[in-house]
């Protein structure tokens, strides 16, 4: 094995992208940033964009100045946020620039859709968690309003995949990136034709599916030029972010849960095959491509979001505060006050989260938060509830117990979270690290590049090289009391 070996992340996310630099000397792995830059929602007129020629450009930056500090890369990987895509036209070029999936475009989308395609029949086809922001249901916004772009499109690219297009120059699909779209077929591994047919969704734009871990190829001549990486391979490391911070979990035991948290917090288990049941579909769980031939299924629950929108929202009024003293305040508010639903509709959208928070306590006639404290609480709580309420139907669907919940991620330095989530689940939790999806993209350029032989050799290096913390469920009876006033106004989404 080689050693002191350097690869190149490049991991954006719905807040930010970074390029982080992974050195592996044989034992070891080392990551280290070396360039942020900001992302989110370019609003134009009614509609909300990713700038994505501006995210292109800075990775380009990135790249450039990773070869300046080490000189030679084995690699570099790609990976985004879910759902989102360009279009290329005729001569592959972007038709406009990428739609971000809080647009208001999908409103009322997947009802209008279940009155082509059942509920049922379509999710039999798919497999994947019904949510107003997923392609499929973009796409059909796009055919019902007869979009000029849409008729134009010879080639769809999910946004790991535009990237690697303009890389790379050629243009294909990494699986797991193309199974957050709800327009393929888990089981068959196959493009969902029969369903993107009765929904008006031109299947000839779907291109060819390639897997996690393969080599795309080298630098175009011109982006090695701009960058001075000549000759280096571009791997697909598992195109979705959620597919490489799975692959980073340091599971040392089989039966486990994993919690990818961050803006969304992604929980769920690593299968061999899909669940696809009139009880998955009950619940709405979904069955997302895994890097290594295996099954995300899990359930996505809105995260961090519901803080990070009330800081936001408290910012816009010049009150600025960061997420440590959020935290401070919302430890010291009283616990298990009242709760919220994370993954009700009235949080999808940007906008005054505060309230919305306050407006539903009341309408659920509990009491309603009044401090920034309480109202974080609430949030963070509320959270803590919903994972257990998804544990448990991760574990009456699957058949399988989970000894231990790992969280993994950005998400898991909200050290309150974590020992709410410990609290709630009456679980062992596991913390670390918190740059899982960084690491789970080297981890998968090394096997791509033949580093490393199996996932499993993979993990076995993450968890030699990155610190963990364990977290202890506590006060079990009072939070079983409180899961029963949860309960009460909890849906099943």
């Amino acid at each position: 094995m080689a050693q002191n070996a350097n690869y190149l992340a490049l991991d954006l996310g719905a807040e930010s992208g970074r390029a982080i630099i992974g050195t592996f000397d044989g034992k070891i792995l080392a990551l280290r940033e070396i360039h942020r830059f900001p992302n989110g929602p370019v609003k134009v007129g009614n509609r909300m964009h990713w700038d994505a020629l501006r995210l292109f450009a800075e990775m380009k930056t990135g790249l450039k100045l990773a070869i300046e500090e080490v000189g030679q890369l084995e690699s570099l990987g790609i990976d985004t946020w879910g759902v989102d895509f360009g279009l290329l036209d005729a001569q592959g070029e972007l038709l406009g620039n990428p739609v971000h999936y809080r647009d208001a475009r999908t409103d009322g989308m997947v009802d209008a859709a279940f009155k082509r395609v059942p509920r049922a029949a379509f999710y039999r086809q798919t497999g994947i968690q019904f949510m107003q922001l997923n392609s499929v249901f973009q796409l059909f916004a796009l055919a019902k309003a007869k979009s000029p772009q849409l008729a134009a499109a010879k080639q769809l690219l999910f946004m790991p995949d535009l990237f690697n297009y303009w890389f790379t120059g050629r243009a294909v699909i990494e699986r797991t990136i193309a199974s957050t779209s709800q327009c393929l077929n888990p089981a068959t591994g196959t493009w969902a034709a029969p369903l993107l047919k009765k929904l008006g969704i031109p299947v000839k734009m779907f291109g060819k599916i390639v897997e996690p871990g393969t080599v795309l190829g080298k630098l175009s001549k011109a982006v090695a030029a701009e960058t001075g990486a000549t000759g280096l391979k571009v791997v697909t490391p598992g195109g979705h972010d959620t597919a490489c911070a799975v692959a980073a979990v340091p599971a040392a035991v089989k039966n486990y849960a994993y919690l990818s948290s961050g803006t969304w917090s992604l929980m769920g288990m690593e299968l061999d095959q899909p669940v696809v049941t009139d009880a998955s579909l009950k619940y709405n769980f979904t069955n997302e491509g895994g890097v290594c031939d295996t099954i995300r299924f899990l359930k996505n629950i809105s995260g961090l979001w519901l803080v990070q929108e009330c800081r936001r929202t408290w910012a816009a009024r010049g009150e600025t505060l960061d997420y440590a003293e959020i935290t401070k305040q919302a430890t010291a508010a009283p616990s298990l006050s009242a709760f919220v639903d994370p993954n009700h509709a009235d949080f999808l959208s940007a906008g005054d989260m505060p309230a919305r928070i306050a407006a539903f306590c009341k309408r659920t006639k509990q009491p309603v938060p009044q401090s920034k404290g309480e109202i974080i609480r609430v949030a963070l709580e509320s959270l803590a509830m919903k994972y257990r309420w998804v544990l448990e139907r991760l574990e009456e669907l699957t058949g399988q117990k989970a000894e231990v919940l790992h969280m993994v991620g950005g998400g898991t330095q909200n050290k309150l979270l974590n020992q709410l989530a410990a609290n709630a689940v009456g679980r062992t939790v596991i913390t670390g690290p918190i740059e899982a999806t960084a690491a789970g993209n080297i981890i998968m350029q090394m096997l791509a590049t033949k580093k490393i032989k199996t996932l499993a050799e993979g993990r076995a290096i993450i968890r030699a090289s990155f610190p963990t913390e364990t977290y202890e469920p506590q006060e079990a009876g009072a939070w079983n009391d409180a899961y029963q006033r949860f309960m009460k106004i909890h849906s099943d989404n």
